[in-house]
């Protein structure tokens, strides 16, 4: 990963089809739990009317953040230009979108699951936004 060294923090876009379900919350966990390392923002190639409401009602229950307040689906435009694309594994064919660095976390769409299972995908969104947040500032340490 060659990430800026600059005061400025990496910006991280988390790209879906709908932009309303993982990349919401990837972003959610993203300014939650690494705000201090990198700056999170989400996208999509089309966008949905509001934010899937079981990611919104679970996400307030586990970590109480309402995605609804400080969130909407975007468009790819709408967001800066990325240093890091982590793309959430929709097996669509996702725009070439200009990064330092790229990464498909593979995750399986939970949109109209039992709430178990929409429970893991957050999991596993949380420890992949952990491990990005280490690998990042690996690499800003190395380079001081």
């Amino acid at each position: 990963m060659n990430v800026l060294k600059e005061k400025n923090l990496p910006k991280v876009a988390f790209i879906c089809v709908h932009n309303s379900c993982r990349s919401q919350i990837a972003e959610a966990l993203g300014k939650h739990l690494a705000k201090d390392v990198f700056e999170s923002y989400s996208a999509g190639t089309e966008t949905k009317p509001q934010i899937n409401q079981d990611a919104v009602r679970l996400m307030k229950e586990i970590y109480q953040i309402d995605m609804e307040k400080t969130q909407y689906s975007k468009q790819l435009s709408e967001i800066p230009p990325a240093d890091i694309v982590i793309t959430m594994g929709c097996n669509v064919s996702c725009p070439s979108i200009p990064c330092k660095y790229r990464e498909d976390w593979g995750l399986e769409d939970p949109t109209g699951a039992d709430d178990e299972k929409f429970e893991q995908v957050i999991l596993d969104i949380h420890k992949k936004i952990e491990q990005l947040a280490q690998n990042i500032n690996d690499i800003l340490n190395k380079s001081n």
